[in-house]
């Protein structure tokens, strides 16, 4: 076996059916061995040859796919000027697009010796338990697959986990529950494509590693927010999870599957941090690689990283070579594996270089010029935890945001808070004070009531406070601003006035956001009132407690017919998922006394208000729709607005009465505390 030249591009180790071709970025490096380890873990190197542009590179003919590999990386071990290499630790390609081998921990994988201090080099090898990297062929048939292109007005979006929607759901084989396949099963799409789902966001499904720490108190990074392989899809959720080939075609067939049933796949990408760790982290790729170009360091002190995340580094977003790192990984997730969009979690670090956040930073503006990513779904968890961190409403055109205001305000009305009727018309239709200035869309907001961060819809109305000791931080993680009420009793009940005061409260809560514009966001198992027993914090929790529960109870199948309902609703009334701002005069405000709010009286909160949603829209008329809103603990009646000349009020729903339906025979109806009713105008 021989190593010749290559080429420094494509980065990653690529074969090209005659042998393999190795090139790896280090700016900073003396020298770079590639690392071949047969299934013994016995280690053959070879000396990378050649160095083009900080690029280094060699080819070995007749190298096959299914050999392991890893980096050893030569430089000067300075932490206090930024160095961090150490020739002990091999290292993962940050370009693997497969894993053949998960860590295993131990105080090797640090480059510092633990114990001491930071700036002590540790000597001992990590051969034996670093995570190795694996060169694939990576073939895959899609036949016909094309990507559904949902328009964003006609998206319903379904936030899940892999392993939590599928691990309990009957219907799904035994093999495959937990795993990509089990998403793709008939199970799983039919529950879908029932429910009105337009695109799953999937949790993180990078590779990503196990903190330390949780191992050792019996818990796990279930989340995923704790990347390390950008290229990788996780094989914790493959059938095979030791045969790379196999975790690649499995999840490539689970976008096909539900491509063809007409669901986009969205990932969720933590570009924002790696898994390394801050400073007494381990060293198991880029900080090995060239630790001064990867991570953005303290000017001051460069032995120490900057934190936006709170996760104990931030990527280094001035480098041209990680932009091209993340801008490379994005492109190959969308044109080989065929994903349709992202979520990028805490996406204001992306545009740091150095305290400062600027929305036109160079990562949005590559992505806006783009001709692959700029035509795929692009959603921001728009704050981090720096400097100004807070952007809600200030991303740049093309992209959607999480917005946040819609569910503080959403959650605050329900729960008794109030709000105003400016501010729950701004909710309704779009968040234009948010979005309208800068010309963007109603779908610029995504709109959402929970999340997987958070209380579930379920614990949102029987919790006032979290409850994660389970976690085992003494409750003190997660948030502790909810906006949740309890409904008058701290967890489960028997009460029957508490559990039905519940009931209602939940479908208040999932009608006001499936009844505005904008995307909406569901959260996987919220149809099912899963709960997670007060835990605002899961991410730790591999386990019944995140595993959706689909055992057979009344109120649950009732709730989710409830849903389907409401998202049924949604699809046939273009008012819903218009493509533009209402326009003045389109929203109309009255008290139920029938008596019309004027604009001065907006700025008012209140808890009972009723809405006459009206006007026309592209690409056809819809019914106007009253939408009666009553959060308070008494019951009303609400007179309504004049229906006109041959027209007549009919019931949608009622939150709080199942079998209303038909025609209104009088000018007022009945409106139960707590509730929430929508009626559309229609011929007599």
């Amino acid at each position: 076996m021989r190593i010749e030249a290559g080429h420094p591009y494509p980065l990653g180790a690529t074969w090209d059916g005659a042998g393999v071709n190795f090139a790896l970025f280090s700016q900073h490096a003396q020298r770079v061995e590639l690392c071949l380890l047969d299934e013994q873990g016995h280690e053959r190197r070879f000396r990378l040859p050649e160095c083009t542009d900080h690029v280094w590179h060699g080819y070995i003919p007749e190298l096959l796919p299914g050999q392991r590999y890893g980096y050893r990386v030569h430089g000067p071990y300075q932490p206090e000027r930024g160095h961090r290499f150490n020739p002990h630790k091999l290292l993962l390609d940050p370009y693997a697009r497969a894993i053949g081998r998960d860590l295993t921990w131990n105080d090797a994988l640090f480059g510092y010796t633990i114990g001491k201090d930071d700036l002590s080099q540790d000597h001992r090898d990590s051969g034996g338990v670093a995570p190795l990297s694996v060169v694939v062929e990576g073939s895959f048939n899609w036949g016909d697959d094309r990507p559904p292109a949902v328009p964003w007005n006609r998206s319903v979006i379904y936030e899940l986990h892999v392993k939590g929607f599928t691990q309990r759901m009957p219907g799904v084989p035994e093999q495959w529950r937990g795993t990509y396949l089990g998403l793709a099963s008939e199970a799983a799409v039919r529950h879908l494509q029932t429910l009105g789902i337009t695109a799953v966001e999937l949790l993180p499904i990078h590779y990503r590693i196990n903190d330390r720490h949780l191992l050792e108190k019996g818990l796990s990074n279930y989340w995923g927010y704790n990347t390390l392989g950008y290229f990788a899809p996780d094989p914790r959720f493959a059938t095979a999870p030791h045969d790379p080939e196999a975790v690649l075609r499995e999840f490539k067939f689970l976008v096909r599957r539900l491509h063809q049933a007409g669901i986009e796949v969205i990932l969720d990408v933590v570009y924002n941090h790696t898994a390394e760790g801050n400073h007494f982290g381990p060293t198991l790729c880029f900080k090995g690689i060239d630790n001064a170009s990867y991570y953005a360091l303290s000017a001051e002190h460069p032995r120490y990283y900057m934190d936006f995340t709170g996760c104990g580094n931030s990527l280094n977003m001035k480098h041209p070579r990680v932009l091209q790192l993340i801008m490379d990984s994005l492109r190959y997730w969308v044109q080989e594996m065929h994903v349709d969009g992202f979520r990028f979690d805490l996406a204001v670090t992306l545009g740091r270089a150095g305290l400062h956040a600027d929305m036109n930073a160079s990562f949005f503006q590559m992505i806006r010029q783009d001709p692959v990513l700029a035509r795929v779904k692009l959603i921001a968890e728009p704050w981090d935890l720096g400097p100004d961190g807070y952007r809600v409403g200030g991303f740049p055109p093309g992209w959607s945001e999480w917005n946040d205001r819609f569910r503080n305000s959403i959650r605050s009305f329900w729960a008794g808070h109030g709000i105003t009727p400016r501010e729950l018309g701004y909710r309704l239709s779009g968040s234009p004070d948010l979005y309208a200035a800068a010309r963007r869309r109603p779908w610029a907001s995504i709109n959402h009531i929970t999340c997987h961060d958070g209380f579930t819809l379920a614990d949102l109305v029987s919790y006032n406070h979290k409850h994660n000791q389970a976690n085992g931080e003494d409750n003190r993680d997660g948030s502790d601003h909810n906006h949740s009420w309890n409904c008058g009793l701290e967890g489960p009940t028997t009460d029957a006035a508490i559990w039905s005061l519940r009931q209602r409260q939940v479908r208040n809560l999932i009608g006001t956001l499936l009844l505005s514009n904008g995307v909406p966001m569901l959260l996987a198992g919220d149809e099912r009132l899963h709960t997670q027993a007060g835990n605002n914090n899961t991410y730790c929790q591999d386990n019944e407690l995140t595993w959706l529960d689909w055992s057979d109870s009344d109120e649950r199948a009732a709730f989710t017919a409830f849903v389907e309902k409401l998202l049924a609703l949604r699809r046939e009334h273009a008012r819903l998922t218009q493509a533009h701002f209402p326009q003045e005069g389109e929203l109309r405000w009255f008290l139920p006394e029938g008596e019309e709010l004027l604009d001065s009286h907006l700025d008012h909160p209140i808890l009972v208000i009723g809405v006459r949603w009206a006007g026309q829209f592209d690409p056809e008329p819809s019914p106007t729709l009253f939408l009666a809103f009553n959060a308070s603990t008494q019951g009303v009646v609400f007179h309504l607005p004049r229906a006109g000349k041959g027209y007549c009020w009919e019931w949608c729903f009622d939150t709080s009465e199942d079998a209303r339906q038909g025609r209104l025979t009088g000018p007022s109806c009945r409106l139960a505390a707590h509730s929430l009713a929508v009626l559309r105008l229609v011929p007599q």
